[in-house]
């Protein structure tokens, strides 16, 4: 028993010894409960005029697109009005369950025209109003007046707002399927206007994001091509928009992806019938799509996605272009996250518990091996097993002389 209590003394100082640096770290977890802000009481110079504003209700967060903003999966929202040096700054954080939704919302709500802004993931910019998105946020900001440091501020607040990690990071994979080949491209630069400096478009290397849609409100609302009851969305399908500048004139591909290829079949039927229609469809072809050249008009199923072309160019122009829509069953990696400070406490207690329970078992093992040992020879020897049952005393044999 006497090595039971040494081994159990040694586990004991193992979790007595000073814990690493790194060990150190990795115990200093925030207090529970605790969450990190969507927006900062102030930043470079900025500071909030008033508290805070936090929504969970799509109605109190754009009461004009709160449907639009449910269909991307909108979670809560933050508002503050910012003031520094006479002039306002207000800034609204949606919060989405992912990047789907966050950079959703922001095709949804970028004007067709606005000009390209470099802040966080992608950002538009339309006069004193710029938008963008990073991770799982999508920002609104809104200037009393524009200066051209007003994008290196707000990049400084991107940079605060949370990551996303694992599968909460995925880009929306119908996105791959666009062909990057003559799809518009636009970046942004200053130029000087008589009332102060103002950002504007110019042709660049930037591509134009493409409009992502997960509903029929925010389909409709970003200038679906077809009548978002044709499209499939109550059945989760997913559409993706982008304008492509062809030799023989612009186009529009609309790619929509559905469950599985089954589907996709019978919504590309439902769709071809529509356009073979023409003036008689029910219901009437929506602006873009009476806008187009209707023989260049070409519908397309590979695998579960239907693409359909429409728009100005050349049937020939159109065709190849659709026919650059392939699609493919490859599997995806999953991002990897960092290692966190909670990760690393919990694995410190588990290898510590584990220690513990090893050093403990093996304590005990012995102590039954030697015990019992003991108390075996014992028995072979005809005594007790237990010396605590046997009488021990010492014996003088003295006898006397007759």
């Amino acid at each position: 028993m006497r090595w039971i209590a040494i081994l159990a003394c040694a586990a004991a100082l193992a979790g007595s010894v000073p814990m690493s640096a790194q060990a150190q770290t990795a115990l200093k977890v925030p207090p529970p409960g605790r969450s990190v802000s969507l927006l900062p009481s102030a930043f470079d110079g900025w500071v909030a005029d008033g508290a805070l504003k936090t929504v969970t209700d799509p109605a109190q967060a754009d009461s004009e697109n709160a449907t639009a903003l449910k269909e991307y999966g909108f979670q809560s929202a933050v508002e503050a009005t910012y003031k520094r040096d006479g002039e306002t700054l207000t800034l609204k954080a949606f919060e989405f369950p992912d990047v789907t939704g966050s950079y959703g919302a922001y095709s949804f709500y970028r004007g067709a025209d606005w000009p390209k802004a470099d802040v966080g993931s992608g950002a538009a910019s339309d006069h004193n109003r710029v938008i963008f998105w990073r991770g799982t946020t999508f920002m609104d900001a809104n200037f009393s007046a524009i200066h051209p440091e007003s994008a290196a501020e707000l990049r400084e607040l991107a940079n605060g707002l949370p990551e996303a990690h694992g599968n909460k990071a995925l880009m929306p994979p119908i996105l791959e399927l666009l062909p990057k080949s003559n799809r518009e491209d636009q970046t942004t630069h200053y130029v000087k206007v008589p009332d102060g400096i103002k950002l504007v478009p110019s042709k660049g290397v930037e591509t134009l994001s493409p409009r992502y849609a997960l509903g029929a409100a925010g389909y409709a609302g970003a200038g679906g091509v077809l009548p978002a009851n044709l499209v499939g969305f109550d059945i989760d399908a997913e559409a993706v928009t982008a304008s492509y500048s062809l030799t023989s004139g612009p186009a529009t591909l609309t790619l929509i992806e559905y469950p599985t290829p089954q589907m996709a079949e019978a919504h590309a039927a439902q769709i071809r019938a529509y356009i073979r229609a023409g003036a008689k469809a029910q219901p009437p072809f929506p602006k873009a799509l009476a806008n187009s050249d209707q023989v260049s008009l070409e519908v397309r199923q590979t695998g579960p996605v239907v693409a359909l072309v429409s728009g100005d160019a050349t049937p020939d122009d159109s065709h190849r272009l659709i026919e650059m829509v392939h699609y493919s069953s490859d599997l995806t990696a999953l991002p990897q996250p960092g290692i966190s400070d909670v990760q690393r406490t919990s694995t410190l207690l588990f290898n510590i518990a584990m220690f513990v329970i090893v050093v403990g078992g093996a304590a005990m093992l012995l102590g039954f091996l030697l015990g019992g040992g003991r108390a075996f020879y014992r028995v072979l020897r005809g005594k007790p097993a237990s010396s605590v049952f046997e009488a021990e005393f010492t014996r003088l044999n003295l006898k006397g002389k007759d």
